[in-house]
């Protein structure tokens, strides 16, 4: 077999490199800009969808950096008022109804939350799509009309994540979050996301409704809308706390 020139070599080397580092930088910036470069307010809705009924939540969501997300159940009235919270790797929820604060172990975060697709992992933003895994740029798609990335994130050996691997689709353009496919460990397809209705909404550009279909449950899906959202407000830390969790409004 030929070996490759030592000039060949470094050159694969520092063109995979330069790759890795700009699938990261093309994911952090897409993160960035529907989660806030340092917070969010958003007020969302989410309907959960089975084949035999459907039922609708409204929460409020407050999140800080990577380390703090606080959400609030506002409708309907059976659920209002429960309460999520993160503080740094501690997750907690309180039930105003048996008035109970429960500590969320890890084990939980695959677990879906309120009873959707949508998992405790994603309203409290346990894991990081920038920090917790490898990125390798693996092609180009159009999606909804524009033209995106198509980037594989394999998650990191020492990485709490429930997911083994994803491919997320960002737009070129505007950096926009417009599909995934997440894997489990074992490199099957567990679920997809779309993200769709693309408006301006705090002064940028972000999809504002994302369909969540589970692989192997026909007829199910969850659908979260955003209804409004404002972006790197002034939050303290202490907003994050046990005591605000129950008093929150």
């Amino acid at each position: 077999m030929k070996k490759l020139s030592t000039t060949l070599l470094l050159s694969i080397i520092t063109s995979f490199l330069l790759s890795a580092q700009d699938a990261k930088e093309i994911v952090e910036k897409a993160n960035d800009k529907i989660n806030g470069e340092k917070s969010s307010y958003g007020i969302m809705s989410m309907k959960i969808i089975r084949p035999e009924w459907e039922r609708t939540l409204e929460f409020k969501n407050w999140t800080k950096g990577t380390d703090y997300a606080l959400t609030l159940i506002t409708a309907p009235a059976r659920d209002r008022g429960q309460s999520f919270l993160k503080r740094g790797s501690e997750m907690w929820s309180w039930n105003p109804a048996i008035s109970r604060m429960i500590k969320l172990p890890p084990s939980m975060m695959s677990q879906g939350w309120m009873g959707s697709d949508y998992t405790n992992d994603d309203i409290l933003k346990e894991s990081s799509v920038v920090e917790d895994y490898i990125h390798e740029i693996t092609g180009e798609e159009e999606i909804e009309g524009r033209m995106c990335y198509r980037i594989k994130l394999n998650a990191k050996e020492d990485a709490a994540v429930i997911w083994g691997h994803q491919v997320r689709w960002i737009s070129k353009d505007d950096y926009l979050f417009l599909k995934a496919e997440l894997y489990d460990e074992y490199g099957y397809l567990v679920r997809t996301e779309l993200g769709k209705n693309v408006k301006t909404m705090d002064g940028r550009l972000i999809p504002t409704v994302m369909e969540i279909i589970p692989e192997d449950e026909e007829g199910y899906k969850t659908v979260v809308e955003i209804k409004e959202i404002e972006f790197n407000i002034d939050i303290k830390d202490n907003f994050f706390s046990q005591q605000n969790l129950q008093r929150v409004r």
